[in-house]
C-alpha cells in the first residue's frame, strides 16, 4: 500500500515538472515527495490514536521539508506538491489525486470554529504559489487558483480565480461575465467608493464656497 501510493507520488512529479529527469532523482532530491511519504506515516498513526507521536513526526517532516501537514488531513496518492517550502495543509483539508500545490499555499480555516473548516481540493486542480484558500468549502475538479489570490468562498469546476478577495474570471476557459463575478458586491469595496464619491463633494462645496467669498477685482478693499 505504502509503496504504490509513492510510485502514484513520484508518477505525479514526473507528469507535472519539466525540469525532473527520472524517477530516481525525484525518489532522493524532491521534497514535496518526502513531504507526502512523512504525511502518510504520520495519518496512520493518527488514526491509531497516537497522535502525540503523529504531532511529532508531521513537525519532524515539517523540520526536513519545510511543509507543514497536519496528521489528519487526507491527502490522496497521486498529488504533486512542487518545491513546497511554506505550504501548511490543515486538519480538516482533503486533497484528492491530481492536484498540483505550488511554493507557498495555505490551505487553512478562517477561525476558532470546530468541524469542516479547511477546503476540499477536488481533482487536478491547482493552486499556484502563495495562494491562501481559506474555510471549509470545495475548490472544484480542475480548478486554478493564481499566484497569491486569497480564496474565500467555494470555486466551481475549471474556474479560474485571481485577485484579493478571489474572483472567478473564467470557467472553462470562457470569461466570466461581470454579473457573475461571486464578489461583485463587496461590502469594503463598496464603502470605499461611497466614502471617496463624499469627498468629491464636500471638496466641490468647498470650492463653491471660497469662489463666493474671494472679492472681485473691481471690489474695494477692506482697510
Amino acid at each position: 500500500m505504502f509503496f504504490a501510493r509513492l510510485r502514484k507520488d513520484i508518477a505525479a512529479a514526473k507528469r507535472n515538472d519539466p525540469a525532473a529527469r527520472s524517477k530516481f532523482e525525484i525518489l532522493l532530491t524532491y521534497s514535496g515527495v518526502h513531504a507526502l511519504s512523512w504525511h502518510r506515516w504520520a495519518n496512520r498513526l493518527y488514526r491509531m490514536h497516537l497522535k502525540l507521536l503523529a504531532r511529532m513526526t508531521s513537525q519532524f517532516a515539517k523540520w526536513l521539508t519545510g511543509i507543514e501537514i497536519h496528521p489528519a488531513a487526507k491527502i490522496a496518492p497521486g498529488v504533486f506538491i512542487d518545491h513546497g517550502t511554506g505550504v501548511v495543509i490543515g486538519e480538516t483539508a482533503e486533497v484528492e489525486e491530481g492536484v498540483v500545490i505550488y511554493q507557498g499555499v495555505t490551505l487553512g480555516g478562517t477561525g476558532k470554529q470546530l468541524g469542516k473548516r479547511h477546503p476540499t481540493v477536488k481533482r487536478n486542480a491547482t493552486i499556484s504559489c502563495g495562494a491562501k484558500v481559506l474555510g471549509g468549502f470545495t475548490v472544484g475538479e480542475g480548478a486554478r487558483i493564481g499566484a497569491g489570490a486569497v480564496v474565500l468562498r467555494e470555486v466551481p469546476a475549471f474556474a479560474t480565480v485571481v485577485g484579493v478577495p478571489g474572483r472567478v474570471v473564467r470557467i472553462n476557459g470562457e470569461k466570466t461575465a461581470p454579473d457573475l463575478l461571486p464578489d461583485k458586491e463587496d461590502p469594503i469595496l463598496k464603502e470605499v467608493c461611497s466614502l471617496r464619491e463624499r469627498l468629491y463633494e464636500l471638496e466641490d462645496r468647498l470650492e463653491k464656497i471660497a469662489a463666493r467669498e474671494k472679492p472681485s477685482d473691481g471690489a474695494p478693499q477692506e482697510r
